[in-house]
């Protein structure tokens, strides 16, 4: 076998364990743990740039799919789950995220991997300094309310993550309660995957370099050992989370985000 692809094999095997434990501890989506990682990944083993991105994206959200769906489900069934929002939003958000498809499978490296730094430095700041959310907006937010999930979808497809980052906030700040917000939003995170994971397939047919067992811009590599290896470490991070200081494990995960950001943005300069 060649070396290449046992090297593949294993550091996507362990960055599904890193990524599960991640979720279990701080309770933050995949994506945003498993595109760097990813990325990391792909970096390390010398592919070529121009796809690592496109890569991790594309194989982070059908990493996204089983993980979602069985999270919306349970939700659902614990009544965490607001059926109105998601009524006015699945259509809107679908458009975002058809739209944020075709953008990513013909951006560059620069513009797919830019995005993903900056709105990586900013989740990054918001866990540093864990900043309450605001009530207050709640009465004034009815227009960003219409128009955010076209933009979530959008951005959230762009970046390979499941998109409860950005909605859970959106929805919190425009009066939804807290534990209904986080139900909905995963079930987002299945509207935001499914058609992203296949139009990022779509997107890189006949691309040349991508790592083997790809189609299109989704490795199956990734997907068969990362969704297995995250469902069954989620439980030891959600373990540890009752041992280890929350703050300081969410500053932690803040700072690697950060530095991974500034990589990133080192590789685009």
């Amino acid at each position: 076998m060649d070396i290449n692809l046992i090297s593949l094999i294993v550091l996507t095997l362990f960055s599904g364990c890193i990524a599960g434990i991640l979720a279990g501890l701080l309770g933050v989506g995949g994506g945003i743990v498993v595109v760097p990682l990813l990325y990391y990944v792909l970096n390390y083993l010398s592919y070529d740039q121009s796809i690592i991105m496109h890569v991790a994206v594309g194989s982070s959200l059908l990493i996204i799919v089983p993980t979602s769906i069985r999270s919306a489900i349970q939700h659902r069934n614990r009544g965490s789950f607001d059926q109105k929002v998601f009524r006015k939003w699945i259509i809107p958000m679908l458009l975002g995220t058809v739209i944020g498809s075709v953008l990513a499978s013909h951006a560059t490296f620069e513009v797919l991997t830019g995005i993903f730094a900056s709105i990586a430095t900013l989740v990054s700041i918001e866990m540093f300094i864990d900043r309450k959310t605001n009530q207050s907006m709640a009465s004034s937010s009815k227009l960003l309310f219409q128009v955010a999930p076209i933009f979530i979808g959008l951005i959230s497809v762009m970046m390979g993550i499941g998109g409860g980052s950005l909605s859970v906030p959106m929805m919190n700040y425009s009066g939804i309660e807290i534990r209904k917000a986080v139900g909905t939003s995963a079930a987002f995170g299945t509207v935001i995957a499914i058609p992203g994971s296949i139009g990022f397939i779509i997107g890189g047919l006949g691309q040349e370099l991508l790592p083997p067992m790809s189609i299109g811009y989704v490795n199956l590599i990734a997907f068969c050992f990362i969704v297995p290896a995250t469902l069954l470490t989620v439980p030891i991070g959600v373990n540890f989370a009752h041992r280890i200081s929350q703050n300081r494990l969410r500053k932690l995960f803040a700072l690697f985000l950060g530095i991974t950001a500034i990589k990133m943005f080192t590789d685009v300069i």
